[in-house]
């Protein structure tokens, strides 16, 4: 593939770090380099696409307002992208930061912040490894794009295990296809990726293998792009808010908890922390 001088100094120039996107949810230390890729995991409704919303918040919002500042580029996969959640998080975040003092400044300073965002959809794998071939396309206009947050990357995994036939090479060829584009990207755009991952209930042989719910089942290719693992799940709490006094609704409030396994250094390094959804987004807890 060739490429002209603006393409070669973007991929060249130094894209923003995104290390502290949220140190809480990773090891000391040990957040998401240039070039890695954040896999966030767990079955439905464990939290997943609410942490997505906090991650790309935090990267659109001005650094005044403690946001990093940096483009997003959101692939929806699932169809499930709340586009009303999404600026209602924004306009909240805003506003606990009083970065503007009418409603024409804070119209546009949400405006702003959409602006740093692009958003496409597909509907199978095969739009999918349309969608990252293009995507070099921003890569070399935009050299402030910093992070690729796609939901799901396993929406498409039993369609394609059904057109595959009986053949796990055809299953997982278009997957594989993805993830070794996608690993060229991280190489030369040196950008970061998050995304979710739906978990499934497979049975695995074996004394220790219990039910796999948690276990990788994705293609290989993919498996070794992934340097963190954010394993997702849910929990009931009764006694959160009662024991402070809360209201009833308080007191049922969910609570999340996410284990983190990070292993882009040469030894793996684990944190666990735990949180709520509130209505400006996720609260650590």
């Amino acid at each position: 593939m060739t490429e002209n001088g603006a393409q070669l100094f973007a991929r060249l120039e130094t894209r923003p770090c995104l290390k502290d996107i949220e140190p809480q949810l990773f090891p000391e230390g040990g957040g998401p380099n240039h070039g890695e890729v954040v896999e966030l995991y767990g079955t439905e409704g464990t939290g997943k696409t609410e942490m997505l919303y906090h991650l790309l918040c935090r990267c659109v919002l001005p650094v005044a307002t403690g946001g990093l500042e940096v483009d997003v580029v959101f692939v929806d996969t699932d169809y499930s992208l709340d586009m009303l959640r999404l600026v209602s998080i924004l306009e909240s975040r805003l506003n606990a930061a009083g970065s503007s003092s009418s409603a024409d400044s804070d119209e546009a300073a949400l405006r702003l912040c959409l602006s740093r965002l692009l958003v496409v959809h597909c509907s199978s794998s095969s739009q999918l490894l349309l969608t990252l071939y293009f995507l070099e396309t921003s890569l070399s206009s935009r050299s402030g794009l910093a992070l690729l947050l796609i939901d799901s990357i396993s929406a498409f995994y039993w369609l394609d295990r059904c057109e595959g036939g009986a053949s796990a090479i055809r299953q997982e060829e278009k997957l594989r296809k993805c993830a070794e584009l996608l690993g060229r990207l991280l190489s030369d755009y040196r950008i970061t990726v998050f995304t979710t991952c739906h978990a499934i209930k497979k049975v695995y042989n074996g004394p220790s293998s219990g039910s796999g719910s948690d276990r990788p089942y994705l293609c290989r290719p993919w498996q070794r792009l992934v340097t963190h693992r954010l394993l997702c799940s849910r929990q009931e709490t009764n006694n959160m808010a009662a024991s402070a006094g809360g209201s009833e609704e308080q007191s049922q409030r969910q609570v999340f908890t996410v284990h983190c396994t990070s292993s882009g250094s040469r030894t793996k390094a684990y944190r666990s922390s735990s949180f709520c959804v509130t209505d400006g987004g996720v609260k650590f807890i």
